[in-house]
């Protein structure tokens, strides 16, 4: 059995992912989900001290990930979702882990058109050049309208107090300008020699539209002739790893893993 550590992405702590290194411990894995740099050990402790996470980007962050993958046994499997589906997308790229899964991954550079949806999202960062070097943090209705479009109002906001906290915005502007920079850390080898990859898409997500993955197999499929395999859940929104429908996913992950002899 492989070793997963698993990436968190922007305004969910880490231990978000609690349920998640139990089911996968119970398949036979041993698990992590260690923080963002600057992240505090729990929800409370990082809410209290925005500053703690402020300024990281999305280099920092591989970096971050790297070092650990380095402290653990092989074969990695890294499982990454949101922000962390666009890390570990690199960390595979860079050959620090043997398969990763990326779901609801945040657009790499090449995705040319972004929706709507994921630009007012976005914008709760980049209305403020300030929160490049800062912390940001989500209202209750922006939680609702980026994670909880297709929750109840009662889980939606049991979410919202149970996980949130403050965010580096500087992946966000980092991801924005992806495009007009050839050396942007949110850009992935696509044609890169490494192990499978999973993209896995919400189909009514607005923070990361079904498009935008679909649009990263394309890329991958025209520049590589590795594993890159596609799921579309057609009903779930940003919130499918931690909501009511959460064992749904890791249930993917954790056959796919099996199948790619991991």
């Amino acid at each position: 059995m492989s070793t997963v550590i698993f990436v968190h992405g922007l305004w969910l702590h880490a231990t978000s992912w609690d349920p998640w290194i139990e089911h996968f411990t119970a398949a036979g894995h041993e698990a992590h989900a260690p923080g963002w740099p600057g992240t505090l050990p729990t929800v409370e402790e990082t809410r209290a001290h925005p500053e703690s996470v402020g300024g990281y980007g999305i280099d920092d962050v591989v970096r971050h990930y790297a070092d650990h993958v380095a402290t653990l046994d092989e074969p990695v499997v890294a499982v990454g979702h949101s922000f962390g589906g666009l890390v570990v997308q690199r960390l595979l790229a860079e050959r620090h882990v043997a398969a990763a899964v990326a779901v609801d991954p945040a657009p790499v550079r090449g995705n040319i058109v972004l929706p709507p949806s994921s630009l007012r999202v976005a914008s709760v960062a980049l209305r403020n050049p300030a929160n490049f070097r800062g912390a940001v943090s989500l209202t209750p209705s922006e939680f609702a309208y980026g994670f909880g479009n297709e929750l109840d109002e009662a889980e939606c906001t049991e979410l919202y107090e149970r996980w949130t906290v403050p965010s580096p915005g500087r992946p966000l502007f980092e991801d924005a300008a992806a495009n007009l920079v050839p050396s942007s850390p949110a850009a992935v080898d696509f044609s890169a020699e490494r192990g499978p990859l999973l993209l896995v898409a919400g189909g009514m997500d607005h923070t990361v539209p079904a498009s935008l993955t679909r649009t990263a197999h394309k890329l991958y499929s025209r520049n590589s002739h590795e594993v890159t395999d596609l799921v579309e859940l057609v009903d779930r929104g940003h919130s499918l790893t931690v909501d009511h429908g959460w064992s749904e996913v890791a249930d993917i992950a954790i056959d796919w893993i099996k199948e790619a002899g991991l």
